[in-house]
């Protein structure tokens, strides 16, 4: 055919992966990656809907694509993602010269598509999605990403998840495991599990199996030296999974752990089904039971409803458990969402404030932690070279620091020990320790 394929991806992790997926399909149709725009014979834009900016980021990208199609009629635009769910046939009314558009879950229908078929869209409910094995094109060859549950339970009152996404559908475990034990085979080193909620693992299998039990069965795959996740939720992140991540060595020292809010009244308006001192004996049990756990956290300022002396309460709940870093937005309208109803929405200006307040406060914070490492020998797998510095090789900590070093090509793929030399506010530097 030497038909070529482009993909622009916006969002998270799980829209990455979503990638490499639709990635897959093509290349098993027959199809080519291109390199950019102008030389591929089908766009596809992979869309974001958690906060307004990504969703205005793809209208622009969208908006630029119609000039090429122009020039090339031939082109054919696929619109992919939470937007394309959420948004179904009004994109075709505002933009006619979109020519598909898909869900996430939905993207064992793209072949359909790709092959010929008059389909215009695939956006209705796929209950069967989670047991498709759809094959996927991986960035690199040491870390994967690997997909264990889709969709979302949880109706946080911001969220536009379980809209996009749909019900959680958790995959068989033997299907996850005959996966990584394929990337293993591969020469894959690292896998991180992904779903909107990992600590729901199980709930809807004939079988009784939960993360942890699942954990352990992955940490058996030889060749397999780290094992990471994304995301847990506070309210159900379990004593067992505190003790699987204890006693499985494979399991790395790192836990992302959306707090949201220091504020209880804002915690409940969001729906979050914990209070900050149920999250903190949370956080006081990880740091007890897993030695120099890293933890990270995402912050929403400016929830409709949060006063002054609410956002203090996040102030402070950052202050007093010191994560390692944070990922904060302001709170961002999205349709469909609970949030949308609620009064007394904060003014932008107070949002971007307390923003800028959150950010610098995390910006000390982190760099004293990384201050400490100075001096520590530490374990990085390399995962190539430095994106900002061509002469340097990079890769992450157990933890899941950056660290930069000199280093030889033959060290790509390997785990090493490094020698921390200096600490800057988002990277770390070091020396290969000879053994």
């Amino acid at each position: 055919m030497n038909k070529k394929y482009h993909i622009h991806t916006f969002g998270c992790q799980m829209n990455v992966h979503d990638s490499e997926k639709i990635a897959g399909v093509f290349s098993e149709t027959g199809y080519q990656e291109a390199s950019g725009f102008n030389e591929a014979d089908v766009i596809v834009l992979n869309t974001c809907s958690i906060r307004e900016k990504a969703e205005q980021k793809f209208y622009s990208e969208l908006g630029r694509l119609k000039k090429i199609k122009k020039n090339n009629p031939n082109l054919k635009i696929a619109v992919a993602g939470c937007i394309a769910q959420q948004k179904g046939g009004k994109l075709f009314e505002r933009f006619p010269y979109i020519d598909f558009i898909f869900g996430p879950n939905n993207i064992d229908k793209l072949q359909i598509w790709v092959t010929g078929n008059t389909v215009n869209s695939a956006l209705e409910d796929n209950p069967d999605y989670s047991i498709k094995l759809i094959p996927a094109k991986r960035e690199g060859r040491i870390r994967a990403w690997v997909s264990i549950i889709y969709g979302c339970n949880n109706f946080c009152a911001y969220c536009v998840v379980p809209f996009t996404r749909g019900r959680e559908m958790s995959r068989r475990v033997s299907d996850i495991y005959n996966e990584i034990q394929s990337l293993a085979e591969q020469g894959f080193k690292e896998i991180t599990l992904l779903g909107q909620n990992v600590n729901s693992y199980g709930k809807n299998l004939k079988i009784t199996v939960d993360f942890p039990d699942l954990l352990k069965e992955i940490h058996k795959i030889e060749g397999i030296e780290r094992i990471r996740f994304v995301t847990s939720h506070p309210r159900d992140l379990s004593d067992k999974l505190i003790e699987a991540m204890r006693d499985l060595p494979k399991v790395c020292e790192h836990i992302h752990l959306p707090i949201q809010s220091g504020s209880d009244m804002i915690l409940n308006l969001m729906n979050r089904g914990y209070t900050y001192k149920e999250y903190r004996i949370k956080i006081n049990n990880l740091r007890n039971a897993v030695h120099d756990i890293a933890i990270t956290t995402d912050i929403i300022t400016g929830f409709p409803g949060e006063t002054e002396e609410d956002f203090q309460h996040t102030v402070a709940a950052l202050s007093e458990i010191e994560y390692d870093g944070i990922f904060a937005f302001k709170y961002s309208k999205r349709p469909d969402t609970k949030a949308l109803d609620l009064p007394n929405h904060v003014e932008d200006k107070v949002k971007s404030e307390r923003l800028k307040k959150i950010l610098d406060l995390q910006e000390t914070i982190t760099y004293k932690k990384n201050i400490r490492l100075k001096s520590e020998l530490v374990e990085i797998l390399v995962e190539g070279y430095s994106e900002t510095d061509a002469n340097k090789l990079t890769g992450r900590t157990r933890t899941n620091k950056i660290v930069n070093l000199y280093g030889e090509k033959e060290d790509i793929g390997k785990l090493i020990k490094i020698k921390i030399l200096e600490a800057k506010l988002h990277s770390l530097f070091g020396e290969k320790v000879l053994t």
